[in-house]
């Protein structure tokens, strides 16, 4: 028995993204907090959340799992 896992977000939603919506996203996928996000990109924790707010929004995804999923199937 094989388990797949399927996203319904693809590439195509890559270029929905804001590059710096893109950069917050590596981040976050790489394991940083959103301080620790905030502080390697030079901005606020409030924006960090913003841009991820703005993630989420655009691509209908709910939890950090699904932003990191998404991250690693665009080779993030």
């Amino acid at each position: 028995m094989s388990l797949t896992v399927t996203t319904p977000h693809s590439e195509a939603a890559a270029p929905e993204l804001a590059p710096r919506e893109r950069e917050t996203l590596k981040h976050i996928a790489a394991g940083c907090t959103y301080l620790q996000a905030a502080r390697n990109m030079g901005l606020s924790r409030h924006t960090v959340d913003a841009y991820l707010r703005r993630i989420r929004a655009k691509l209908d995804i709910n939890t950090t799992a699904e932003l990191t999923r998404l991250a690693i199937s665009l080779g993030m």
